[in-house]
C-alpha cells in the first residue's frame, strides 16, 4: 500500500492548501508520502519545502493514474463533487479529507480534519508548522508588511496600488505571478522580499494585512497582528474561524476601514491558537495503521 497526498493548487488557487499540505507531511517524519499537486510548477519546487516525492498532474480526475486501489490517500480540495468523493472513498483503503468548510459533514467511510468539527474520526485542529509557533517572541523587524496572495491572475493587487504606496508596506511577493507584473512590482515597492523569504516575512511582521489564510494563521501564532482582507474569488470559510480568533476581517475592498484598524492594532486583543502538531500526527498515523 502506498500513501498519497493531493492538494489542489494553481495559479488561480494559490498556495494555502500547499503550505498546510507541506506542514502536514513534514509533521508525519519519516512516513513515505508522495504529493500529488494540480500544476506541475509548484510539484516542481516541492522539494524546497522538505517534500521528497512530488508529482504534478494537472487535473484531480487523474489521481487514479498514480494511485492504485487499495492505496491511502490524504485529500485537500473542494473540486471533487460529492459522487466523485464517495468514489474515492471506495478506491482508496484510507480516505483522510481536510475541510474548511463550518457547514462540512464527516461521511461513514473517511476520516476527516478540520476546524470546525470534533466528534468520532474527527481531529479538530488547525495546520500550522511548529516553526512559527517558535518565532512568537521573537523581536519584529518589518512594522507593517502586505501579501496578496500566491496567486494573482487578474492583477488585482495593481488596482490597489496607490492605497497600498500610502501605506507603504513591506510587500511580499506571490508564486504564480507574471513575471513583467513582478518587475514593475518590484519598482513600486522599495522594501519587497522574494518568494523565497515568505518565512522570513511571515515570522517578522509585527502587522500583517494578506488575503492568505494561511499566512493570517502563521502569522498570528508568530506573535504578529494579522488582519485578513477577504478577497471577492476566496471562499468565505475562514470568516467564522477569525471572527472567533478575534482577527480583524476586511471585506467589500473597505480600506478607510483598514487605515482604522491599523491605527488602532495595538489595543486589539488577538485570541490565541494552540498548537497542535502532534495530535495531528497522531491522529493521520493511527488511521493509516502506522
Amino acid at each position: 500500500m502506498k500513501i498519497f497526498y493531493y492538494v489542489h493548487t494553481g495559479h488561480r488557487i494559490g498556495l494555502d492548501r500547499f503550505r498546510r499540505a507541506t506542514t502536514i507531511i513534514r509533521a508525519l517524519g519519516d512516513v513515505d508520502i508522495t504529493l500529488l499537486c494540480s500544476d506541475f510548477r509548484i510539484a516542481h519546487e516541492a522539494r524546497k519545502f522538505g517534500i521528497h516525492k512530488s508529482v504534478g498532474i494537472d487535473l484531480v480526475q487523474n489521481i487514479p493514474k498514480i494511485a492504485e486501489r487499495g492505496d491511502a490517500m490524504i485529500f485537500d480540495s473542494d473540486e471533487a463533487n460529492p459522487t466523485m468523493l464517495e468514489d474515492m472513498r471506495d478506491y482508496f483503503s484510507t480516505f483522510i479529507r481536510v475541510s474548511d468548510d463550518p457547514d462540512d459533514e464527516k461521511a461513514v467511510n473517511e476520516f476527516l480534519i478540520s476546524p470546525y468539527l470534533s466528534g468520532d474520526g474527527i481531529c479538530n485542529a488547525l495546520v500550522v508548522d511548529d516553526k512559527y509557533f517558535r518565532a512568537k517572541d521573537k523581536q519584529k523587524t518589518i512594522k507593517l508588511a502586505y501579501f496578496f496572495g500566491d496567486d494573482d491572475y487578474e492583477k488585482d493587487l495593481e488596482k490597489n496600488l496607490s492605497f497600498l504606496e500610502e501605506l507603504n508596506p513591506d510587500l511580499q511577493l506571490g508564486f504564480y505571478y507574471f513575471l513583467d507584473y513582478e518587475d514593475m512590482l518590484r519598482e513600486k515597492f522599495k522594501n519587497h522580499h522574494e518568494f523565497e523569504d515568505y518565512d522570513k516575512v511571515i515570522q517578522n511582521s509585527e502587522i500583517l494585512v494578506t488575503s492568505s489564510p494561511q499566512a493570517v494563521l502563521e502569522n498570528l501564532v508568530s506573535g504578529g497582528k494579522p488582519i485578513y482582507v477577504q478577497r471577492d474569488d476566496y471562499s468565505l470559510n475562514f470568516q467564522k474561524l477569525f471572527s472567533e480568533l478575534n482577527i480583524p476581517i476586511i471585506v467589500d475592498g473597505n480600506y478607510k476601514q483598514l487605515i482604522n484598524i491599523i491605527s488602532q492594532i495595538n489595543n486589539h486583543n488577538y485570541y490565541k491558537m494552540k498548537q497542535k502538531s502532534d495530535k495531528l500526527a497522531i491522529f493521520i498515523k493511527e488511521n493509516l495503521n502506522l
